[in-house]
């Protein structure tokens, strides 16, 4: 016989306090005021317009003036100018030259041709050698240019220039494009040019022409010294060219449309007549 145990009653445990979060006083958001939200939104507004007008508006404002002049090539050509050119690189991708020749005959004939030839030290343009010879087989009065670059020493590239571009009696002078400091002073920027120039002109028997905008030359190139050079001056979208010196020739526009060429392409003009463009080629090679 057994005897049942009594089951074991257990005490039920303490259930844990909970402990009481200390509310603390919910503090009130504040709201801006509607005018103060409605002035920041008109500044922001405001801004942007400038910054627009600023970047987009006010360089290019040229393209969008009624034309009073003749309209050529997609733009209003500058008037008083008889003898046009462009210029062009490996930008201008593949060109027709057949229709590009048939604008020797239009109602702005085109005349001249220069074509990018180097850059730096050791950057050729691909498509220059075989433009370089087109264009002259097309009967374009042609000429080379060479890009600047002001931290690569001045004397490898124009050597490089010399090695690249072999000129011929009827071509243009050697051109020397300068368009960035290269975060270099002005006299190390000016006396690295001169030793560019004196180089190529030592070589080729001929002043080079310098190429760079209106306001870089009056920044950067105000030296008398660079006077003595033929100038070309890049100013774009004005009705007429503003500097006060002697100047060859103007890229008025870099958004020219001419046929046998399918992207857009830069506009010159010679500040003479062809008989004095014919004068400024090379009469014989050194």
């Amino acid at each position: 016989m057994t005897i049942a145990s009594k089951p074991v009653r257990r005490k039920p445990k303490p259930s844990p306090q909970k402990k009481k979060r200390s509310k603390k006083p919910v503090k009130s958001r504040r709201t801006m005021p509607n005018w103060v939200r409605n002035l920041l939104a008109l500044c922001v507004v405001v801004w942007f317009a400038i910054g627009f007008y600023y970047f987009f508006v006010r360089p290019y404002a040229y393209r969008w003036k009624p034309c009073h002049g003749s309209k050529s090539y997609g733009v209003c050509i500058p008037c008083g100018y008889s003898v046009h050119g462009i210029d062009i690189s490996h930008y201008q991708g593949k060109i027709d030259w057949h229709k590009l020749e048939e604008n020797r005959e239009a109602n702005f004939p085109l005349h001249f041709i220069f074509l990018k030839a180097t850059e730096g030290g050791d950057h050729g343009d691909t498509t220059f050698q075989r433009n370089f010879s087109l264009a002259r087989t097309h009967g374009f009065i042609r000429g080379a240019y060479h890009y600047f670059i002001p931290t690569t020493d001045a004397l490898k590239q124009a050597d490089f220039f010399i090695r690249t571009v072999r000129l011929d009696s009827g071509d243009l002078p050697p051109v020397l494009d300068v368009e960035t400091t290269g975060r270099r002073s002005k006299k190390e920027l000016q006396r690295s040019v001169k030793r560019w120039l004196d180089r190529v002109e030592g070589h080729y028997g001929v002043k080079p022409i310098l190429y760079t905008s209106y306001k870089f030359k009056m920044t950067y190139l105000d030296d008398s010294l660079f006077n003595a050079y033929p100038y070309w001056i890049a100013h774009y979208y004005v009705d007429s060219v503003k500097y006060q010196g002697h100047w060859d020739f103007w890229q008025h526009t870099d958004v020219g449309s001419v046929e046998g060429i399918e992207e857009e392409v830069d506009l010159n003009v010679f500040n003479g007549s062809v008989d004095d463009l014919k004068k400024m080629t090379i009469s014989q090679v050194h």
